[in-house]
């Protein structure tokens, strides 16, 4: 299995992270009061991904927004938050290409708009190998920080620019991920800065 973020981040970063004093651990991040701390990686490269909370914001045909957008040119990597099984992969006209996981204790994670171009193309006609990592399939095991898929604009993002809209469900129920999103942005960036105190090397390039 690929697991290129915590090859990166979690034991490059944490361990450098250790010879500085700072080690910096994944702390659990409940949305609310009513929902359990869950414990995740940040979904996507870091340096190249931007988001907001648009959690709720009107969409077409009355549809709310059950997600966050996390921004990114197409076939910037997606990770898996956390530890899980892959519940579905597949497409439909909204979502376009998309990767379902359920993480146990109630919690699933959803990854939509995945990419289907192939490369410098805007072809719609990527093989599936284009859209998820090897291995990436409906029954499979993945690790927190593995890499799953690529970003894109696949369903009704072909008109948006290319990002991967990211939703959390706690109890079939979506929530809002976007304080669990930036903690664990915060988390990935310091571990980064910690690697790139201890080797001297720009985080963006350790591999």
């Amino acid at each position: 299995m690929q697991s290129r973020v915590p090859m990166r981040f979690h034991v490059l970063a944490t361990a450098a992270a250790v010879g500085f004093g700072l080690l910096i651990p994944a702390m659990p991040v409940a949305a609310s009061p009513s929902v359990p701390p869950f414990e995740v990686v940040f979904p996507q490269e870091t340096g190249p991904t931007e988001f907001t909370d648009s959690f709720g914001d009107g969409r077409s045909g009355g549809r709310r927004h059950n997600g966050n957008d996390l921004i990114a040119p197409r076939l910037t990597e997606v990770y898996a938050i956390a530890d899980g099984t892959v519940i579905y992969v597949g497409t439909n006209n909204l979502s376009g290409r998309n990767v379902k996981i359920d993480h146990g204790d109630g919690w699933e994670s959803y990854y939509l708009h995945l990419n289907n171009d192939n490369v410098d193309t805007d072809d719609g006609k990527a093989p599936w190998s284009l859209t998820v990592a090897p291995g990436i399939e409906e029954g499979r095991t993945v690790e927190a920080g593995q890499l799953i898929a690529w970003v894109g604009d696949s369903g009704n993002a072909e008109v948006t620019t290319s990002h991967t809209h990211f939703e959390l469900r706690y109890e079939g129920e979506p929530i809002n991920p976007y304080q669990i999103l930036l903690e664990a942005h915060e988390r990935a960036l310091a571990l980064e800065e910690a690697a790139r105190l201890s080797t001297g090397i720009p985080a963006q390039v350790i591999e």
